[in-house]
């Protein structure tokens, strides 16, 4: 018996070793960061200042601040359009390279490339297509006699034509996960659908979607999580002296401005805290909602 519980000691002592170091950095950097956050949004910061205590004033603030409600209505846009559409052109994509065709694996590198690819450079090239005056989505509607919009500079085509690189920047990354996913899936069961006569569409939602949907739950989830906290391309595509920044502005976009900008780090937090809300309020959901459609092997 002694012998025993020394064994499970070591084991526990040993165990505690191997993951203090992880353990150790999730405190110092996700844990801490994220109670000082909460503690400094009932606080008034204004530059370099010593926290002044203002309990809930930072939050009455956010129940009427326009801008930041606007924010939050960019944000689920964005969200509730990017991913299911992403989602699905990246699974679409996925079958599609999961079959015997020629230059398969040309056809892999040339999706994944927009995932290695710097932001900065991305939205650049982005920037010209988007361009009112010399760019090559306005050059092509020219051809057919159409007057192309400003794509970036109008209310009406700013978060659009964001939603539109966004969808692109993460297909390849989706799509790669989900093509693994896919070859995970054994061909038997395949075979047995098509001896009793399945045709490739009964397959799909009979056989892959159901085998695919633990990843699939996965590509959704990081995708909505990726989706909330959108904030480089905004960053980069549109200047902050466009006119139409506040119909493109997110959470995470209007957090920076608030904290790095506007040195209103108590109110910036405030608003890291209301996000942090929404993405558990999410992720719940989500996680509520995969029992009834998630098939685990």
């Amino acid at each position: 018996m002694n012998t025993f519980s020394s064994i499970r000691r070591q084991k526990i002592i040993w165990g505690t070793i191997l993951v203090a170091p992880t353990l150790i950095y999730v405190l110092i950097m996700n844990v801490w960061p994220m109670i000082q956050t909460i503690y400094l949004s009932f606080n008034s910061i204004r530059g370099l200042g010593i926290p002044r205590w203002v309990g809930l004033a930072n939050y009455q603030k956010a129940l009427t601040d326009t801008e930041l409600l606007q924010s939050i209505w960019n944000t689920f846009l964005y969200t509730i359009i990017t991913v299911p559409i992403g989602t699905a052109l990246s699974l679409v994509t996925a079958v599609f390279l999961n079959t015997n065709i020629r230059f398969k694996s040309g056809f892999r590198l040339l999706f994944f490339i927009p995932v290695v690819s710097a932001p900065a450079a991305v939205a650049m090239v982005w920037r010209w297509l988007y361009n009112s005056e010399f760019g090559l989505f306005n050059y092509i509607l020219s051809i057919f006699g159409i007057d192309g919009p400003n794509w970036i500079g109008d209310d009406n085509f700013v978060l659009l034509s964001i939603m539109i690189v966004g969808i692109w920047s993460t297909l390849g990354y989706n799509m790669i996960i989900l093509l693994g996913g896919l070859q995970d899936i054994p061909q038997i069961y395949y075979e047995a659908a098509e001896m009793d006569g399945s045709g490739p569409i009964r397959k799909f939602f009979h056989i892959t979607i159901p085998m695919l949907s633990p990843t699939l739950f996965f590509v959704i989830t990081t995708s909505f999580l990726g989706a909330l906290q959108i904030f480089d391309l905004i960053f980069m595509m549109v200047d902050k002296t466009n006119p139409a920044l506040k119909s493109a502005e997110s959470i995470v976009y209007l957090f920076y401005r608030q904290t790095f900008e506007a040195n209103n780090k108590g109110y910036g937090a405030a608003i890291a805290v209301i996000l942090l809300i929404l993405i558990f309020i999410g992720t719940a959901i989500q996680m509520k909602l995969q029992k009834k459609w998630v098939h685990y092997k």
